[in-house]
């Protein structure tokens, strides 16, 4: 794969992994302007790769505090909340490792269409819009329940299909059921960690299995470019949210899919 080809795709899987916006529209709309051939197996690896860098290394120190509330005897309150989150998060997990596992490949033949992701980006941005519109901001992530740990993990497993957006789906069942945004956001981003782990392992083994050549440094330079953009994005996004809230990513939500629309059309 070209140089700019791997720079330009990787930042873009970067920046929009973690936005409520469709990674897959993002990636099939920029192959449709610039006219490229399909990443393949490799390149998908390498940027799962990077991604999951990127959050690991934003979130380090929660992902410490709740690592040590596992291995070690907890007496204070913030050990509990770390160790319940772990297990908030294994369950909230469950449905879309599900999910991948049993319907991976069909969702790949069958929903992988432009008309498709046209349509769930407009319509799961209107579902964002109308939550966020009702939701309330009580909640923190210290308050994620087994039933918020459900529901957000059913919502997860929806992003299956192309162009649901895996944070933007988990963040608009987080506003639904009264958490804030960043709170929302927060979840959605430790929630990334084993599905982004799972995806990239999956293309490992199919790589492994199809013996591709792999060039090594252009992989390199996916997994750096990726990193960087996801890092960027999750810090840029979390302070928006302060700021602005999440109605103008709704709005690129609905132009992108309009755009999209049009390019079927």
């Amino acid at each position: 794969m070209p140089l700019l080809h791997i720079v330009v795709l990787a930042l873009i899987q970067g920046l929009t992994e973690f936005l409520p916006v469709s990674s897959s529209a993002h990636l099939i709309l920029g192959s449709r302007v610039f006219g490229w051939p399909d990443q393949g197996l490799v390149f998908d690896v390498a940027t799962h790769l990077g991604t999951l860098l990127a959050v690991l290394f934003y979130f380090r120190r929660e992902l410490a505090a709740m690592l040590a509330a596992v291995l070690r005897p907890v007496t204070d309150e913030a050990g509990r909340a770390n160790r319940a989150l772990v297990g908030w998060l294994a369950i909230a997990s469950v449905p879309a490792l599900a999910a991948g596992a049993l319907a991976h490949d069909l969702v790949e033949f069958y929903l992988r269409d432009v008309r498709v992701i046209a349509v769930t980006t407009l319509l799961f941005g209107g579902v964002l819009w109308w939550a966020d519109r009702v939701g309330a901001t009580s909640r923190e992530v210290r308050d994620v329940d087994w039933r918020a740990a459900v529901v957000i993990g059913l919502a997860q497993a929806l992003a299956l299909v192309p162009g649901v957006s895996r944070s933007g789906v988990t963040i608009t069942a987080g506003r639904y059921l009264g958490f804030g945004p960043e709170a929302a956001a927060r979840f959605s981003f430790l929630l990334a960690i084993p599905i982004i782990a799972a995806a990239g392992a999956y293309g490992a083994l199919k790589v492994a299995a199809h013996q591709a050549p792999i060039d090594w440094s252009g992989f390199g330079l996916a997994v750096g470019f990726a990193a960087l953009a996801g890092w960027v994005c999750i810090a840029a996004f979390l302070a928006l949210l302060r700021r602005v809230g999440l109605v103008p990513f709704v709005i690129y939500r609905l132009c992108l899919g309009a755009v999209l629309l049009w390019l079927v059309i």
